[in-house]
């Protein structure tokens, strides 16, 4: 795998993950961030895709990794981003149309996924003891499989440290844009949520800032206003609703409700849609009539 290392003095940082190409959000956490003044931020992966902005947000970041250092790791929308690089034109049509949100963002970053490739696959940084921390998107075990709040300690211990025996300080990772903190035997687990979409039911952008002090480490869960009704505008003013297929419909909930909907629609519907007996157009104002009533019933 990729690896980006590098050495820090005074450890105090600043981790941003799952932006999904929300540029109000990430503005606003970028920020904060600024006025904290870490001494060095690592965005761990899905800066594009999910979201009306991607092209912005990508700029952004890049322009923050050449200005100030911003470290950038590689997440699993930008694979998908990537894949249309090398995206068969004959592959079945209701297949196309599943990734075609996906595909609207390739068009966005005008068919170029060159910065995306070069991003790195995971990141560690040293304390001056030596002590590692240890930065992904997801897991060890790839940059789908995340760490759930709901999962054991013996569940997260398999998705860590695959690659060696020794576990690190701290094992930061985002994904699942459900944040937490909890310590696994001596690692202190910090999944940092979501900069542009939590799941948590609280819409303000989430980021972690991470600190070592007196041989000590500790986290926070910084979360954030910002303006999302601006977010939800961008859908309509950029065409990613109209133009990223239906299912973009869901995503745009997602932002409004602050909950998942794709894996779970992907779960009930995407076999029988592949199978031809009901389209994708069918399904959305289906599935988001049960989804709520399933919040609500909650």
């Amino acid at each position: 795998m990729q690896e980006a290392v590098f050495c820090l003095k005074n450890m105090k940082l600043a981790v941003l993950a799952d932006i999904h190409a929300n540029i109000v959000a990430l503005e606003t956490v970028a920020h904060h961030i600024q006025q904290w003044q870490p001494d060095h931020i690592i965005v761990a992966g899905d800066t594009v895709n999910r979201g009306p902005r991607p092209l912005e947000c990508l700029q952004f970041v890049l322009e923050k990794e050449k200005t100030e250092g911003w470290q950038l790791i590689k997440g699993n929308h930008e694979d998908y981003v990537i894949n249309f690089d090398d995206f068969d034109e004959s592959s079945p049509v209701l297949e196309r149309e599943l990734y075609r949100s996906a595909y609207w963002t390739y068009q966005q970053l005008h068919e170029d996924v060159s910065a995306l490739k070069n991003m790195a696959t995971q990141v560690d940084v040293y304390a001056p003891n030596g002590e590692r921390v240890h930065i992904v998107h997801a897991s060890d075990r790839s940059n789908r499989d995340g760490f759930f709040v709901k999962s054991t300690d013996d569940q997260l211990r398999q998705k860590m440290c695959v690659d060696t025996e020794e576990p690190p300080a701290v094992f930061c990772t985002g994904h699942t844009h459900w944040p937490f903190t909890r310590w696994i035997d001596n690692t202190l687990v910090v999944n940092v949520g979501s900069v542009g979409l939590p799941f948590d039911g609280d819409q303000r952008a989430a980021y972690a800032q991470i600190t070592w002090q007196a041989d000590q480490w500790q986290a926070e869960i910084i979360r954030l206003d910002y303006d999302w009704h601006q977010t939800e505008q961008d859908f309509f003013e950029t065409g990613f609703l109209e133009d990223g297929g239906p299912l973009v419909e869901l995503i745009l909930d997602e932002l409004r409700i602050a909950r998942p909907h794709l894996f779970r629609w992907t779960q009930q519907y995407e076999q029988d849609v592949l199978a031809g007996t009901i389209t994708i157009d069918e399904t959305v104002p289906v599935f988001l009539a049960k989804r709520h009533a399933e919040i609500d019933g909650h």
